[in-house]
């Protein structure tokens, strides 16, 4: 009997043979799961590319980019903050693209990119943990802002705020893609209207607002673009570099590329992938000339809060009783439109982790309640008043994360050819834990926060973020070098004969039964079992929890 797979409690009572009925049923309610911990097959993958990509770009309809770019250019001066959000704009740009790509051609998120690109099966549950706080960290910071404008729009306390802001996402979160995707195209339209018309008002009724944007100094009142100012600014507009993450839980569903779609493919995956920073910057560089021009009104507290900015903004193109209602309806599309992501995207880290750590799958949903109870508490904490010290600590680990593994798949992959080409996620078929990645990550994000700490003296602090990068950078490349790739693979046949890759490049879409859930399931989500003459599926792999149908080690030949 197949009972070290079962994680349900009835598993001991089943009869040899037989499938537990709840094992059974989650895995009939994949759908509802949004394929957590495995390979989105071509069955569930029917969006266009343009579709999944009008999804992924309505996840960064987030308000936290206005107080980002508000707190950098309120402190540092227009022409610094400008120069640090372009920087880190094309420092995620670069390193997103590589990721985007894996995880629309090979249909998986990127913590299964990862434990192939460097990390291993375990190595990867660090980084894990790391994404899943990227989401709630985000996930309080937006929901701050929409407690901010309930309070002023509705006359709600902070605390009720918060919890409303948190309470209102769960419904839309449990349906997964098929819920998010027609509430992003739906909304979409709008937040871009109450968000672009203000400031194209504002520059065209009043040219002087530009002037006054450009040459405003910051609170050191130095002026000029300076480094130090620049790399600190960098440093917490870095702290966005996971947001990657996000945008591959909606391209992983991307459809096949072929002759036919190859220019939409490309369009829409460079267009939700990298290219999410173009909007994000742009979003910055508003929320800094919002900022600079209600400063004088609301003063240097109020001035990074969203709400305020677009209050001021629609106060002077619109009668007085349309402005708080407007102001308020633009904060609660947007804070929905980004925490059903949040919440969405940090169940399914949070899930990845649980279930290779205890063997045992609970369900995306448990995760989703826990992501949004760590982010309540952030929020009742005031999370707010302190964002640009979280988002720059944060940062270097993120960097850390994102600089490794994009650099494994353009330099490992492509240039040196010593990490596998062909992505593998799947227990058995990587080692336990891959040192060329786990070392070039801890070593990078552990110098880096000593440095954001001033442990190596106060002017190398400025550099932390740019460490992070140079350091993961480097290392993940040597590190493949000097072990010669024998870390990444644990065996390199996992025993079903057809090819994993369709001769068009793509996945193969051949379906097998995994003769424990019984259910159907596409060619990369299986591997033979060691103890029957049949195949089983990823997550009845995570869940064996003795290990029974593991493939064993093969020699796999290092790269010399």
């Amino acid at each position: 009997m197949d009972s070290g797979l079962y994680t349900q409690s009835d598993a001991a009572e089943a009869q040899p043979g037989a499938v537990p009925p709840r094992q059974t049923d989650q895995a009939v309610r994949e759908t509802l799961e949004d394929y957590t911990l495995r390979f989105a097959p071509r069955s569930y993958r029917r969006w266009t590319p343009m579709v999944v990509a009008t999804t992924a770009l309505g996840g960064i309809a987030y308000m936290a980019d206005f107080s980002i770019g508000a707190g950098i250019g309120l402190a540092h001066g227009t022409g610094n903050a400008l120069v640090a959000i372009a920087v880190a704009a094309v420092v995620i740009f670069v390193t997103g693209f590589p990721l985007a790509y894996y995880g629309a051609r090979y249909n998986i998120d990127l913590d299964l990119i990862t434990r192939g690109s460097g990390f291993g099966y375990y190595g990867s549950i660090l980084t894990s943990v790391i994404f899943a706080s990227f989401t709630f960290i985000f996930f309080a910071l937006e929901g701050s802002i929409m407690a901010q404008g309930l309070k002023l729009g509705l006359g709600l306390p902070l605390w009720l705020g918060y919890l409303v802001s948190t309470l209102m996402v769960i419904p839309l979160v449990i349906y997964g893609m098929t819920a998010l995707s027609k509430l992003q195209v739906w909304t979409t339209p709008v937040w871009l209207v109450l968000m672009v018309a203000p400031l194209v008002y504002l520059i065209a009724t009043d040219p002087g607002t530009v002037d006054r944007f450009l040459s405003y100094a910051g609170t050191d009142g130095e002026g000029g673009v300076n480094t130090a100012s620049v790399l600190l600014g960098a440093g917490v507009c870095l702290s966005l570099i996971a947001q990657i993450g996000e945008q591959i839980d909606y391209l992983r569903f991307m459809p096949p590329k072929t002759e036919a779609n190859k220019r939409g493919w490309w369009t829409a995956v460079i267009m939700a992938g990298p290219g999410w920073v173009v909007l994000g910057a742009l979003k910055q560089a508003i929320g800094v000339f919002l900022a600079v021009y209600i400063l004088a009104k609301v003063g240097p507290t109020a001035a990074p809060e969203p709400i305020q900015q677009f209050r001021g903004a629609f106060d002077a193109m619109m009668p007085s009783w349309l402005v708080v209602p407007l102001a308020v309806v633009l904060v609660v599309i947007s804070q929905i439109k980004i925490n059903v992501t949040n919440a969405y995207s940090g169940s399914l880290a949070w899930t990845n982790s649980f279930t290779r750590v205890t063997r045992h799958y609970p369900g995306r949903m448990v995760f989703v309640l826990v992501n949004l109870g760590f982010a309540l508490i952030l929020m009742e904490a005031d999370m707010f008043s302190f964002l640009n010290s979280i988002l720059g600590f944060y940062s270097n680990c993120a960097i850390a994360w994102v600089v490794t593994v994009a650099t494994d798949i353009g330099v490992n992959k492509y240039l040196l050819k010593i990490s596998p080409l062909q992505p593998e996620f799947r227990r058995g078929m990587l080692h336990a834990v891959n040192p060329v990645g786990v070392v070039a990550f801890v070593a990078a994000s552990g110098l880096s926060i000593a440095m954001y700490f001033h442990a190596l003296g106060d002017t190398l602090q400025p550099y932390s973020p740019v460490a992070a990068a140079v350091i993961a950078f480097v290392l993940t490349p040597l590190m493949a070098i000097v072990t010669k790739g024998r870390y990444y693979l644990r065996r390199t046949d996992d025993g079903i004969d057809e090819p994993l890759l369709a001769a068009d490049g793509d996945p193969s879409a051949t379906t097998y039964d995994c003769h424990v859930c019984r259910q159907p399931y596409e060619r990369p989500d299986l591997a033979a079992c060691r103890t029957h003459d049949a195949v089983i599926c990823s997550l009845c792999l995570s869940t064996d929890k003795v290990g029974d149908h593991v493939l064993p080690a093969t020699a796999v030949q290092p790269v010399r």
